[in-house]
Parts: structure tokens; C-alpha cells; sequence
């Protein structure tokens, strides 16, 4: 069965991705097309390169993902050093490890830009600070003058990733060397499901959605009491405001909500243990909704149908 698949941000938790995508797999359910935000942008570039969930896995347990916090070389140590340099860098880690990681990754699948890849197969969002706007990219780089089929998927995902204050905001210099920040794509919009049900081109086939959070009639409301609450809720009202009046209104029946909350999305000190643990509660989520998803139709075996017959 083809379908469009679509994953949400979610930093380190999004590993349970590699579940959803086993159970996705034994059913026979493929990806046609995939978009992503952040983590989940890592997942749809790599779904869209051909790799399969042992695959992820595997590529997981071989890498200790606390590289991807590469912090910069401090000339001058002195306890708030690290906190100056935040101020004039914008973020703790480089990200540079990470864009790499995608990089190797998607090289040995034979895949480095957007051209390597079917039109139209892969989207990702990141956000576009300096001109106040959500990105899609490919599509959108011919905005800034730049040949969407040349550039590289690994520095796509690296833009939709940067978490802000966390990872350095990326800079997208246009045609005519303005220099435009970009930071982590959830700010705008975590979960693009829109990109593939938008009403206006016809669907040739189902959408299947990734989150990693409940589903919107369960979700808790926040708990506002002091300032540092206060900021969490600015910034998953800000994060989810968008995706979750489009989903309200139209294709929760199509989404697997992951609600994976024990784990912060910046831990990226986890066990092969807790990545086992993350893929068997993906594959457990996501068994449970393909058994009643609407558009799921097992492939019946020839000895089945003769046996309904008789």
C-alpha cells in the first residue's frame, strides 16, 4: 500500500519513529512521498532515501548521538563564557556534527541534493527569521535564487532542525548575497500534514501522519504559575497553534499519536536500552491505530479468499 507519510519534530524522542515505521513496514504500507519537521525531517529524508527501520536502527546503536552536541573551542574559560558566546552565536552547539551525520548517512544510499532525488518526493520546513516567514524547502528556494535540484538535503535538515538557542540558526545567503537566518522549522509549523492535504491538488493516495504527542482531545492544558511555566506554554502554543486547528478540522483519523513524554527532546544522552525501548512503544502505537486506520486494506492470500468462498 502507497502512502504519503509525514513526521513531526520532536528532538531525541522521535526515535520512536523507527517503530512506526517497522509496523508501517510489516503491513506493507510504503512511502511515496515523505516531508518532516526538525527530528522528523531527518526521518523523512532518510525514508526517502530508501532506508528501512532495522536500517535507522541500526545506524543509531552505531553512532553515539552525543556528537551532535558539539560545542564550540572557548579561547578564554571562565564560567559565564559559555553564556557570552550564546549571545553572539545565538546557540550552545554548532550542529555541525549532525548535518554531517545526514550527510554520510544519505551519501551511502548514493543521495546528496534535492536532484538525486523523484520531484516533489521530499519536503521539509524550517523558518525563515529575517523575512517573518515558514519555508518549504525545497520548493521555496527559488525565492532566494537558488537552484532547489543543487542543494544539499543534509543542510535542509540541518535548517529545520535548529532548535532555537540550542543548535546556531543556519544562514541562507540569496542571489544577491543578502544573508537570511533560519531557524528550527517547528517554530512555524511542527507537524506540516498540510503539505499533503491542502484541498486544492488532488489526492492520489492516503496521507499518513506521524506525532509525538496525543492526540488534541487528550492533550492537557498547561499549568501557567510562574515565569519558566509561562515560557513553556508561549512556546508549544507557538509550536502546535497552527497544525492543531488544521487537524481539528479535518484528517485526525490519519495521524499515529505518539505520546512519548518521559523523555525530554533534548536528552541526547539515551541507552541502547531507551532506543529500544522508543521503537518498541512507536511499533505498539502504531499497530494499535493501523488496525482500524480507514484507509488500511490487508493483502489477502489466495488460501484466505478460497476459505471465505467455501
Amino acid at each position: 500500500m502507497d502512502v504519503d507519510g509525514v513526521f513531526s519534530g520532536g528532538g531525541v524522542r522521535a526515535i520512536a519513529f523507527i517503530g512506526a515505521l517497522k509496523a508501517a513496514e510489516r503491513k506493507g504500507i510504503t512511502f511515496n512521498r515523505t516531508a518532516g519537521t526538525s527530528a522528523g525531517a531527518i526521518f523523512a529524508a532518510v525514508v526517502a532515501a530508501g532506508y528501512k527501520a532495522d536500517e535507522i536502527k541500526s545506524l543509531l546503536h552505531e553512532v553515539d548521538i552525543r556528537e551532535f552536541l558539539d560545542p564550540r573551542r572557548l579561547s578564554i574559560a571562565f564560567p559565564f563564557m559559555k553564556w557570552l558566546m550564546l549571545y553572539w552565536k545565538l546557540g550552545l552547539y554548532k550542529g555541525r556534527r549532525l548535518e554531517q551525520w545526514v550527510d554520510e548517512v544519505l551519501a551511502a544510499k548514493r543521495i546528496k541534493t534535492f536532484g538525486d532525488l523523484p520531484e516533489g518526493s521530499l519536503k521539509i520546513i524550517a523558518s525563515d527569521i529575517t523575512n517573518g516567514r515558514l519555508i518549504i524547502l525545497p520548493d521555496d528556494l527559488k525565492r532566494y535564487g537558488i537552484l532547489p535540484e543543487r542543494f544539499k538535503i543534509s543542510k535542509a535538515v540541518r535548517m529545520s532542525a535548529s532548535i532555537p538557542y540550542f543548535f546556531d540558526p543556519m544562514k541562507l545567503y540569496d542571489a544577491t548575497g543578502k544573508k537570511n537566518i533560519i531557524v528550527d522549522g517547528g517554530v512555524l509549523s511542527n507537524f506540516p500534514i498540510w503539505l499533503f492535504q491542502n484541498g486544492k491538488t488532488e489526492i492520489t493516495r492516503p496521507t499518513l501522519g506521524f506525532q509525538l504527542k496525543p492526540s488534541q482531545y487528550e492533550q492537557k492544558p498547561n499549568n501557567v504559575k510562574n515565569a519558566i511555566s509561562l515560557f513553556h506554554g508561549l512556546f508549544d502554543t507557538m509550536m502546535d497553534a497552527h497544525d492543531a486547528r488544521h487537524i481539528s478540522t479535518a484528517h485526525s483519523a490519519d495521524i499515529v499519536f505518539i505520546p512519548v513524554k518521559q523523555i525530554s527532546m533534548i536528552n541526547f544522552d539515551l541507552s541502547s536500552k531507551v532506543i529500544d525501548e522508543l521503537t518498541d512503544f512507536g511499533i505498539d502505537s502504531t499497530e494499535k491505530f493501523l488496525r482500524n486506520w480507514r484507509h488500511y486494506r490487508p493483502k489477502t492470500s489466495l488460501s484466505t479468499k478460497k476459505s471465505s468462498i467455501l
